[in-house]
């Protein structure tokens, strides 16, 4: 018995010696290409098996192999896979992913990317996985919803007419850029993202920059900059067909195939996609077509050629009036009320659309001088075509539940009755149309050329400069699209032809040009060593505006084209990062620039005479604190920031003596902008992320503006102004947001995402102009809180991999108001829009 015990001992010894020796572990840490980063969250995984883990936060990783000898497979997305194999315990040292599409690390020198503990922003990035986790049917800038300072909604509903503010600015004050090429309206400033539907499908990163920002072009970024990373062309060859399904009718058919970077170093991507679908919301049924493609060529090892080719044809109903409350209480369809269409001949028909197609086409150069200098240059162009619809004539459209008046509708809240229009314009004959439906167009044509020079001055220095060239010529006219029944309808607003009979095409109204040439440049420097890494940047540039209008002016009038306005801006601003060790980091950035006003400051009447040739400069000052923490488990960010923005573009006009119009520039409008931001994410175990955000704002108008006195040229007093707006809170957005979310890898193959969202303190939008008496504040809209879940599963479909995606929004149906218009102070004078209830959309990939 004693000899049985002590064989079984001495077997159990062996077994465990000999697994012991069949075990090996092995450590790295894997950086990225792209910006030579740790990369978080990387799979390791060992061949054959189902042992695996991930890297922390720092890029590191460590595994105990089952094998004493066999293959670590390295994977992330975005990037080419590795094998490495190993044949003993031990330390790999730095594993350098290399980015999967061919150009994308040249595409970040022009793009300004910030580097995390190094670039001294503010900054939250989201990666194509997450793109295409979350997106489904939401509007591509609420995959930021979670994001510190942003506030994005689907404003009125329509398909591509979401907004996003941050920090408390719109988009007219938030740099939005594609490849670091600046697509903010070149005359208005703002961005509309339904031009660039099916963005989503080919965005290969998108990066927050909060406050200043790292973009080195002069662009208005006085809340931040929204950087969009372009996918390129895949190193590996292959493609995919993709399906989404959703709520009302929401269909998505697409497909990508890549050839790979092949032996002659050539390489090209194309990608296509179809999306149809009702509206959650009544009356805004939409179809678009998406394309994008890349095609690359390696010239020799110092340059590299890149064409890129990307935009959306689409056309969908839109819900532009807002209401009050109680009108979506009474409505039968209750949220999903919409005001702005109806039916003609049994065929449901909008009076207000919009229709729009915007490629943009670029081809970018890159050339590596020699081994301290390179040059990145990208020549673009961009031709817009479309615009939105409404109407002409007598308004049979107008809706008042309080006085009953909605005599051409299906019922007080119902559609509107195109029918009877028609016929009513039929039995005019020969008087014409008296009520229309037009388009306002706003084609575009825009070229422009950025360039990016980059060269180490020491091994601690890099000197950076570079040059931006834009030309802008926006097309403005309206046209008939439908007579509604009639023969013609007459127009009398060009001069060249008054008294117009025109038909379905034919230009009314207006008929306008507007050209803004722009010519900047930036230098910077930088210094990084050790722990410090720190920069100093300084910007200018020159906007000048034309007007052409063919309509007020005869073509024999010189006015009918104006001189160029020039308004002269220019931004400095500075840095710094230190690495308190390998855990802790601090930053501070500081900035002032002004930015010349927009296009409508200088024509405010809409004329070539009565010209705004001073407006003045607005005046922004922003600087900035934060602390970032890193460990094995927790990445911690937290920062405090303060804007000041300093006269906001608003004048007056009068009438002179001679009976001439003028204006005055009213300086002293401004508004102060603070607040703190915390983002975390925590990793307890591999197999679960838990982030969250916290972002309480205090924005406020600064200081009222009274008694400003209006003189004319023999400096008699014609007006006095006043603008009582101090301590009001800057409306449009919600001052406080909370996010708390989790992302749980049930299996190797299978993740689940809950998300809650948290929005308060969100004050109604109005005009600081119309407050010229003391007023309360505007209406605060109630606080909401909605819940969105996404599970996807990875799989085998026969020989393919394949890869199926459900995802929840607003899970509990939560009802709230997203948008709001003051009118009184108070709940019942506010106009709103309310936001969506649950939505829902399935998503099948096939690789091949």
């Amino acid at each position: 018995m004693k000899k049985i015990s002590q064989f079984v001992l001495v077997f159990v010894v062996m077994l465990f010696t000999s697994v012991t020796f069949s075990q090996s572990t092995i450590t790295g840490k894997i950086l990225g290409s792209d910006f030579n980063g740790p990369l978080p969250g990387v799979n390791i995984l060992e061949k054959g098996t189902t042992n695996g883990t991930s890297t922390n936060f720092d890029g590191n990783f460590s595994i105990t192999t089952k094998e004493a000898s066999g293959e670590l497979v390295i994977s992330y997305v975005g990037y080419v896979s590795q094998t490495i194999a190993f044949d003993a315990s031990k330390d790999l040292g730095t594993i350098t992913l290399m980015v999967s599409d061919v150009g994308l690390d040249e595409v970040m020198i022009i793009a300004s990317v910030a580097v995390d503990r190094k670039t001294p922003v503010a900054v939250s990035t989201v990666k194509a996985e997450q793109i295409e986790l979350k997106l489904g049917t939401q509007e591509f800038p609420e995959v930021l919803k979670s994001t510190p300072g942003v506030y994005a909604t689907k404003q009125g509903g329509g398909y591509g007419d979401g907004r996003i503010n941050l920090r408390g600015f719109n988009s007219e004050n938030v740099a939005v850029m594609i490849n670091g090429v600046p697509i903010n309206d070149m005359e208005n400033g703002r961005v509309f993202w339904s031009n660039w539907a099916g963005l989503g499908d080919v965005t290969s990163s998108m990066q927050v920059q909060r406050g200043l920002g790292a973009a080195k072009v002069a662009v208005p970024s006085v809340g931040g900059t929204i950087n969009i990373i372009s996918k390129t062309t895949d190193v590996e060859a292959g493609g995919n067909f993709y399906t989404t399904l959703g709520n009302d009718g929401f269909k998505k058919f697409g497909v990508t195939y890549s050839t790979g970077l092949m032996d002659n170093g050539f390489a090209a991507t194309v990608s296509a996609a179809k999306t149809d679908g009702d509206g959650f919301v009544d009356g805004t049924e939409f179809n678009a077509v998406s394309y994008f493609i890349n095609i690359s060529k390696q010239i020799n090892e110092n340059h590299k050629l890149a064409f890129t080719a990307f935009g959306a044809k689409q056309r969908h109903g839109q819900r532009q009036n807002r209401h009050s409350i109680e009108t979506f209480r009474k409505s039968e369809r209750g949220i999903k009320f919409n005001s702005d269409w109806g039916y003609r001949n049994g065929q449901i028909t909008f009076q207000e659309d919009n229709f729009y197609h915007k490629p943009q086409i670029s081809l970018n150069h890159y050339w590596n001088i020699n081994d301290k200098s390179k040059l990145s240059t990208a020549a673009y162009v961009s031709f817009g075509t479309g615009g939105g619809g409404g109407f002409r004539g007598v308004n049979k459209f107008g809706f008042d539940p309080s006085t009953g008046i909605g005599e051409y509708r299906d019922g007080l809240y119902g559609p509107i009755d195109f029918d009877r229009i028609a016929q009513e314009n039929e039995d005019l004959g020969v008087n014409g149309s008296e009520t229309i439906l037009r388009a306002s167009r706003n084609d575009h044509k825009w070229y422009g050329v950025l360039s990016t020079y980059q060269t180490d001055l020491t091994d601690e220095l890099v000197l950076l400069g570079g040059l931006d060239f834009r030309y802008y010529k926006g097309i403005h006219f309206q046209e008939v699209t439908d007579l509604l029944g009639g023969q013609y309808y007459l127009d009398d607003n060009d001069v060249n032809n008054p008294n117009r009979q025109t038909k379905v095409g034919d230009k009314v109204n207006y008929d306008n040009d507007g050209i803004v040439n722009w010519i900047g440049g930036f230098t910077q420097l930088e210094y990084s060593k050790d722990k410090l890494a720190a920069f100093v940047s300084l910007a200018a540039s020159n906007t000048g505006y034309k007007r052409v209008d063919r309509f007020n002016y005869l073509d024999s009038d010189p006015l009918q084209t104006t001189g160029t306005s020039n308004f002269f801006g220019y931004g400095v601003k500075g840095g710094a990062n230190y690495n308190l060790d390998d855990n802790h980091n601090v930053f501070a950035n500081l900035g002032y620039f002004e930015k010349a006003p927009f296009f409508r400051a200088v024509y405010p009447r809409f004329n070539n005479e009565d010209i705004n040739d001073d407006a003045p400069n607005q005046k922004i000052t922003s600087f900035e604190l934060g602390y970032g923490y890193r460990s094995d488990k927790l990445s911690a960010n937290v920062n405090v920031y303060h804007t000041r923005w300093n006269d906001r573009t608003e004048f007056a006009s009068f009438q002179t003596q001679s009976n001439e119009l003028a204006f005055v520039n009213i300086l002293g409008v401004d508004a102060i902008h603070k607040g703190i931001e915390i983002d975390f994410v925590y990793r307890p175990w591999d197999n679960l992320r838990i982030t969250g955000m916290a972002s309480i704002g205090d924005w406020r108008w600064g200081n009222n503006v009274e008694n400003v006195e209006i003189r004319d040229e023999e400096q008699n007093l014609v007006d006095t102004v006043d603008i009582i707006i101090e301590d009001l809170r800057v409306g449009d957005a919600a001052q406080t947001t909370f996010a708390l979310g989790a992302n749980y890898d049930i299996g190797p193959d299978t993740i689940l995402t809950v998300d809650y969202n948290y929005f308060a303190d969100l004050y109604s939008d109005f005009d600081p102009s119309d407050r010229g008496t003391a007023g309360p504040q505007a209406w605060k809209v109630p606080a909401y809180g909605i819940f969105d879940t996404a599970m996807r599963h990875n799989f085998k479909f026969g020989n393919f991999d394949a890869t199926l995606t459900g995802r929840i929004n607003n899970i509990f149906n939560t009802e709230y108001i997203a948008d709001s218009q003051d009118g009184d102070g108070t709940a019942q004078g506010a106009r709103v829009f309310y936001g969506f209830g649950r939505t829902f959309s399935v998503g099948a990939k096939i690789k091949f």
